[in-house]
């Protein structure tokens, strides 16, 4: 049974509820003082606490989508990375599984559909899957000669794609905006930014390293428009994160205005973070350093054209100050920033859940077909 599934959550649940249940009938029972009761009680009192911790933290895991699978979460999924050497013959986009939309049956013409998809990039040399959602409108035949705008859309770290479609529900806020006319019809691509598991790559092109920057900059957009119908300029795509995802979409667009013309952050932060899982990120090159540090591009960087949308909280988000000094930096021409500012929320899925439904709309209003 996979770590996701239901069944193990539901068993982890049943477990600890036993247990407990057991402890208690039994504890009369172990009341001598010998050690073997003693010992009894303990070990009773431990399973109770481990199986009530395994519970929380498989539900935390279904709700927030840290970890795909059980080789995931003990570290053991380090098989999908760079890819290098692949026969010409091979399509950058491989189309390998096809879901419904939850809730809108499955006509995709009424309820559209999401293709799980491999990425495979010519110039990064990285191959990584994504889930793509095309919109009802996209198999209607009024449509069949029109292109689509699209938004690629980010987990944090480490995150799972899954994720963005189980627990926070993109495609299916997107259809309920495109049918009451408040968002036009978006091709989704909903991945993870660590294309180069275990390592977060904090989305740079690491000397010596993965080139992540360059796979969603440069290979993403180029595949998928050429296996659906995305137009391939910068007004044709938006990026939308959260955490990592976030600071990930504003440097993309910020970086890359050529390739992103808007791009949201749901509690993003602004430069990028080196800890044990990213190691050495920048090899040395301080001008790297800087250039992938947003404050300092707006300040020393000739400002970009494109759309940023930022979001925060005053209570319960650590990025709270530096967003606002983000506001004040980049809130001029040609650059056009917008916000969304909770009272009280935090770095959680409750909050980018009440924060996805305003930046599809914002999004779908800076994009163009």
């Amino acid at each position: 049974m996979g770590l996701t599934s239901m069944a193990v959550l539901l068993l982890a649940i049943a477990a600890a509820v036993a247990l407990f249940a057991l402890t208690i009938w039994l504890w009369p029972r172990l009341g001598k003082k010998s050690i073997g009761s003693v010992l009894a009680r303990f070990g009773m009192l431990l399973a109770t606490q481990l199986t009530l911790f395994a519970a929380i933290g498989l539900w935390a895991n279904q709700s927030f989508g840290f970890f795909a699978s059980w080789a995931d979460l003990f570290g053991l999924e380090k098989g999908q990375g760079v890819v290098v050497d692949h026969s010409q013959g091979n399509k950058p986009v491989q189309v390998v599984g096809i879901q419904q939309v939850k809730g809108h049956g499955s006509v995709p013409s009424i309820a559209g559909k999401v293709e799980k998809v491999n990425i495979r990039g010519s110039e990064s040399k990285i191959a990584s899957p994504a889930f793509v959602y095309l919109p009802p409108e996209y198999f209607q035949p009024e449509y069949a000669n029109k292109t689509f705008p699209a938004s690629v859309v980010l987990t944090g770290y480490p995150g799972t794609a899954e994720a963005l479609i189980k627990g926070l529900h993109y495609p299916q806020e997107a259809q309920k905006l495109a049918k009451a006319k408040k968002m036009q019809p978006t091709i989704l691509v909903m991945m993870r930014p660590t294309v180069a598991p275990p390592r977060d790559t904090e989305c740079i092109d690491i000397p010596g390293g993965p080139q992540t920057e360059t796979f969603f900059t440069k290979d993403l957009r180029k595949a998928l428009s050429e296996q659906y119908r995305i137009g391939l300029k910068a007004a044709n795509w938006g990026v939308i994160g959260d955490s990592t995802g976030g600071y990930c979409a504003l440097k993309f667009a910020m970086r890359h205005p050529d390739s992103y013309g808007a791009a949201a952050a749901l509690s993003g932060y602004y430069d990028a973070k080196q800890d044990a899982t990213t190691g050495s990120l920048f090899g040395g090159d301080k001008k790297l350093e800087k250039d992938n540090d947003l404050m300092w591009r707006l300040k020393n960087k000739p400002l970009p054209p494109v759309s940023l949308l930022v979001t925060s909280s005053k209570q319960g988000e650590d990025n709270y100050d530096d967003t606002k000094k983000f506001i004040a930096a980049s809130a001029h021409h040609p650059t056009r920033v917008s916000s969304m500012i909770l009272e009280v929320g935090g770095h959680n899925f409750n909050t980018w859940r009440r924060e996805i439904p305003g930046t599809l709309q914002w999004m779908g209003s800076r994009l163009s077909a």
